[in-house]
C-alpha cells in the first residue's frame, strides 16, 4: 500500500488534493463525512455511514412510509439505517400528520340526519367525562391510507387495556366531516351507548344476605294432597244423629226426698262430733 501526502484543498472547496511522493501522481479525495470521521478516529460513525450508503431506501420512500402511518423506529428497522437518518426526512411528514389530527378534532361527526353541530373533539370529551376517563391523557394521530383519504386515530388507556378508535376525515368547509370506522368510534359518538355500572356494596359479615326472588327461585304454593281412603258407611242398627238446629233435652236432676213429718232427723256424724244440735223440721 502506497502512502500519500496531503497537498491541499481543491479549488472547489469540497475535495482534498493528495500526492504520491514517489511518482508525483496527484489524487483527489472527497472531503465528506467519512473523511472527517476517519480523521477524528470515530469508528462508530464510520460504521453508521457504511450502513446508510448500503441502504436502498430513498428519502421519498421514507416520507411515504411515514405518511402511511409507520413510526420512525419501524422505518429505520426495516431500512437498516439509523433513526437519526430517518428523522431528518420524517420530520416534515410528522408535522403534517399532527396538523391533520388537530383539524379532524374540529370536524363534525356525520349523523343519520346530517353533520352534528358539535365537533369531534367536543363529543369525545363528553363521552370521556361520562366514563370517568382522563381526556388530557388521550393522544391523537393521523395517516393517509392507500386510497388517499386521511384516517384519524384516538389512543387512550383504561385500566390495563390500551384502546383505539378510528375515523375517516374529509377536510372541507366548516371544518370538514368525520365518520366512524370501528365499534369504539361509534360508541364514543353515541351519548346513549354508555350505562353507568352499578356499585357493589360489601355485606355486613354479621348479617345474612337478602336474596331477591327470581322466576326460578319463587317457591311453589302448597297443594293439598288427596288421601285415597275408604269412606266408612253407617251401621244399620245405629240411630240417626239429631238435627243440628234441635238441641238435645237435658234431664233435670231428681229432687231430694224430704223426711216425713213428726219423725226426727238422724244427726250426721259430723254434727255429733262438733256438738251441733240438729234442728227439727
Amino acid at each position: 500500500m502506497r502512502a500519500l501526502r496531503v497537498v491541499g484543498l481543491h479549488e472547489d472547496g469540497k475535495s482534498i488534493v493528495c500526492e504520491d511522493p514517489a511518482s508525483r501522481t496527484r489524487f483527489l479525495l472527497p472531503a465528506d463525512e467519512r473523511l472527517r470521521a476517519a480523521a477524528r478516529g470515530d469508528i462508530t460513525r464510520l460504521g453508521q455511514i457504511e450502513i446508510e450508503l448500503e441502504s436502498q431506501m430513498r428519502p421519498r420512500e421514507i416520507q411515504a412510509r411515514i405518511r402511511a402511518g409507520e413510526s420512525v423506529e419501524q422505518v429505520a428497522s426495516s431500512a437498516g439505517v439509523t433513526v437519526q437518518r430517518v428523522e431528518r426526512f420524517a420530520y416534515p411528514v410528522l408535522l403534517e400528520r399532527s396538523r391533520t389530527a388537530e383539524l379532524a378534532q374540529r370536524a363534525h361527526p356525520v349523523r343519520e340526519d346530517g353533520p352534528d353541530v358539535q365537533t369531534l373533539g367536543e363529543v369525545v370529551a363528553h363521552s370521556f367525562g361520562q366514563r370517568g376517563h382522563d381526556y388530557s391523557q388521550a393522544t391523537w394521530d393521523s395517516w393517509r391510507g392507500d386510497d388517499g383519504k386521511w384516517v384519524v386515530v384516538l389512543s387512550w388507556k383504561a385500566g390495563r387495556s390500551d384502546n383505539r378508535a378510528h375515523w375517516s376525515f374529509a377536510p372541507g368547509a366548516h371544518g370538514g366531516t368525520v365518520q366512524a370506522l370501528d365499534e369504539n368510534a361509534e360508541v364514543l359518538l353515541n351519548p346513549n351507548a354508555y350505562r353507568a355500572p352499578r356499585t357493589v356494596r360489601a355485606l355486613d359479615p354479621g348479617k345474612e344476605a337478602v336474596v331477591q326472588p327470581t322466576l326460578d327461585s319463587v317457591p311453589e304454593e302448597p297443594v293439598a294432597k288427596v288421601i285415597d281412603a275408604p269412606i266408612a258407611e253407617p251401621e244399620e242398627d245405629a240411630e240417626p244423629p239429631l238435627p243440628a238446629d234441635e238441641p238435645e233435652e237435658v234431664a233435670e236432676p231428681a229432687p231430694r226426698a224430704k223426711g216425713k213429718k213428726n219423725h226426727p232427723i238422724v244427726p250426721s256424724w259430723e254434727d255429733v262430733l262438733l256438738g251441733v244440735r240438729s234442728q227439727r223440721g
